[in-house]
């Protein structure tokens, strides 16, 4: 039998020779991601108010299924330059989008009046377009809800009549604002009295402080009201073309609206044939409307116009 020789130390290539150490690999680090821009504390507790009532307007939104823009204005007047603001809240309005449009306001130029309405309709297509009146939407705002498909009302809304007001000089020199229709009745009625009596003196003074100019033009006021209110009637809310003119008549008969101001209830605009959905003041969705209105009616101070959305809030001072 033969013997195999162990190996000495010297032989054993695994065990004798050292290994050399590996080079050591630095770990892998990954940048930084830089941080994408959040509201400052500070910022976000300055507008505060206006992300709460963004975020009702969402809300309201999920509800209702159509994009809610809101124009809110106690005291000051519907004018040219709203246009611009509308635009911008119509900036992110797909087309073809139901729209509401909630509307507080005390009127003001019925061709701005037209424009306005004018611009959401175009955008919505043949889609629904409604106007919510929390509180109140006179005169020429009036004019802006007869071109919705429907008007929203409640306890607390009340709409307008649309006989234009215009500012006249008195016998003294005073600027004093009448309504034009009832400047143009009593013109009637006294030159009626004249041809009936040409030696009337009560026809013959009231007469002689009315310029005819004043008069035409008077005319030619309380006709395009009237012309715009039947127009837009006749979009969507009445289709017949002699339904639509009676109503837009019957908005401005002094004779039974006594006052420029007298207020037009949800059961006065329903007899006149508007098309108006009634809300409950406690149901649910009427109670986020009259929040957010109180929301935005306190944002306003009182002397601003507020044009709002749930991606724009606009004050005009």
């Amino acid at each position: 039998m033969t013997a195999t020789p162990e190996a000495t130390p010297d032989e054993d290539s695994e065990s004798a020779v050292p290994s050399s150490p590996s080079p050591t690999t630095p770990p892998t680090t990954t940048p930084a991601q830089p941080r994408q821009p959040r509201k400052t504390p500070l910022y976000e507790a300055m507008h505060a108010a206006r992300y709460a009532r963004q975020s009702l307007i969402k809300e309201i939104e999920d509800t209702s299924g159509a994009t809610l823009l809101c124009y809110v204005s106690a005291h000051r007047q519907i004018d040219r330059t709203d246009t611009v603001a509308m635009v911008d809240l119509l900036h992110n309005v797909a087309p073809a989008t139901p729209i509401d449009l909630l509307l507080h306001s005390p009127g003001g130029d019925i061709d701005a009046s037209e424009k306005l309405i004018t611009l959401i309709r175009n955008r919505a297509g043949t889609a629904t377009v409604r106007v919510i009146v929390p509180d109140y939407a006179k005169s020429a705002a009036t004019l802006i809800a007869l071109g919705a498909n429907a008007i929203v009302m409640s306890d607390s809304s009340e709409l307008g009549v649309i006989d234009p007001q215009v500012e006249l000089p008195d016998t003294n020199g005073n600027v004093q604002t009448l309504s034009a229709q009832s400047y143009l009745d009593a013109f009637h009625l006294h030159a009626d009295n004249l041809r009936k009596d040409p030696g009337d003196p009560v026809a013959q003074l009231m007469l002689a402080k009315m310029e005819p100019a004043t008069v035409r033009k008077l005319e030619r006021i309380t006709k395009r009201s009237r012309s715009i209110a039947a127009a837009l009637l006749n979009q969507a809310m009445i289709k017949d073309h002699d339904d639509a003119k009676e109503v837009a008549d019957e908005l401005s008969n002094t004779q039974r609206w006594h006052s420029h101001g007298q207020m037009i209830s949800f059961q006065a605009a329903t007899g006149l044939g508007l098309n108006v959905t009634y809300l409950e003041p406690d149901a649910p969705l009427w109670e986020k409307y009259w929040r957010l209105y109180c929301l935005q009616l306190w944002a306003t101070e009182g002397n601003a116009k507020l044009f709002e959305s749930s991606w724009a809030s606009l004050p005009i001072t």
